[in-house]
């Protein structure tokens, strides 16, 4: 019972999805319909989705790029080098897994080479870069992976969809790390770098996750109606590959998604409040997505708003850029956080400051183009 009371206080986002959904039930009571509304299919894909990444850390498929960074000798290359890591990285493996890569990575180099004060700041501009790169692909968020799978539209029409903010937001960042370094711009750092050799005996487990990340995309972009053997066969072979993955697999994300599920089914069923959010929402996504997602954060708030949602391409560019509002706005800023927290206990209030004036500066930046793009809908 108290680990139970410990992961409730730690996970926020579990605790508020449990009692929106058991509050949900008083006003839908459950039946089988509202098993069968259950987006089974999404959590079944995200589930693949953070089983294999979690072999991707563990065999730490990102070390080629580790090294490359030590190598490094200018402040500016180098924190250009971290921070476009996470921008690309965050299409393919998500925006919470790249920072978890990137981040201790970040603070581990700039220790070494003497340059601390600069960790908050390039750390910043690494959550805009993992918010802002992952929006190019349906598989880029769980956010993405959800409307992505509702919207009908190929990877390729919703990539290019998606595209020109994307670009820009890039452009900005460079931009933003300019300014940084704008006092020194050939400012030098020197770092002995970690020791991110791989073991060869572990070659074939790299092998099986990039294969199974592989099976994991096909997926998503088919839209295979053979998703529940695929999962049953994914799981398998992880739990073959390395048992201790399943076991450290996200579940508490995983049962987020679930109650809020439960939530959004159970309120859409509720004739009254369903016209009432259709009314309020409709052709008001974007800022629906943004405003809500403070609440609640980006992901459920996708999830909550779909079902009202008249255009699906307005709560897209909503909720992804929610998380350039707050810390609260996506759970990728919560997962930085976290990490440098755990490094600094008592640098709470010098993240929040630095976090929120970078990233409320880039997001007055790309609210308006944002905006603009909400109006092409799928």
């Amino acid at each position: 019972m108290q680990r139970i009371k410990e992961l409730f206080k730690k996970d926020l986002m579990l605790s508020v999805s449990l009692f929106a959904a058991l509050v949900s039930l008083f006003i839908t009571p459950p039946s089988v319909k509202l098993i069968k509304d259950i987006d089974w299919k999404t959590l079944a894909t995200l589930f693949m989705m953070l089983s294999v990444l979690e072999g991707f850390k563990k065999e730490h498929i990102f070390n080629p790029l580790i090294n490359f960074a030590g190598r490094l000798k200018s402040m500016f290359t180098m924190s250009l080098f971290l921070i476009f890591s996470v921008f690309f990285s965050s299409m393919f493996v998500t925006n919470d897994v790249s920072l978890i890569i990137f981040v201790p990575l970040t603070i581990i180099l700039f220790r070494q080479g003497g340059k601390e004060e600069y960790i908050l700041p390039v750390i910043s501009m690494e959550n805009i870069a993992a918010v802002r790169g992952s929006m190019l692909t349906p598989f880029g968020s769980p956010q993405n992976l959800f409307i992505f799978a509702h919207s009908g539209v190929s990877a390729g029409y919703f990539i290019l969809h998606m595209m020109p903010l994307w670009i820009f937001s890039g452009i900005l960042l460079v931009l933003f790390i300019k300014h940084l370094y704008r006092k020194n711009p050939t400012e030098a750092i020197s770092v002995t770098g970690a020791d991110t050799t791989w073991e060869n005996e572990r070659k074939n487990k790299r092998i099986s996750y990039i294969i199974l990340f592989i099976i994991v995309i096909y997926t998503i972009v088919s839209r295979t109606t053979w998703w529940p053997l695929i999962t049953l066969i994914v799981a398998v072979a992880v739990s073959f590959t390395d048992i201790d993955i399943i076991k450290k697999t996200d579940y508490v994300l995983l049962v987020t998604f679930l109650c809020f599920f439960i939530f959004s089914a159970s309120i859409t069923a509720n004739e009254g409040i369903a016209g009432f959010l259709s009314r309020a929402v409709s052709e008001k996504e974007y800022v629906w997505g943004i405003l809500l997602s403070q609440v609640i954060s980006n992901v459920p708030a996708a999830i909550v708003l779909y079902p009202f949602t008249t255009n699906l391409a307005a709560l897209l560019y909503g909720v992804d850029s929610a998380g350039l509002v707050s810390l609260i706005g996506s759970l990728a800023s919560v997962i930085n956080y976290r990490i440098y927290v755990r490094e600094y206990p008592k640098g709470s209030k010098a993240f929040i400051k630095t976090f929120t004036l970078t990233s409320l500066t880039f997001f007055t930046i790309v609210v308006i183009p944002g905006w603009l793009l909400s109006f092409w809908r799928f």
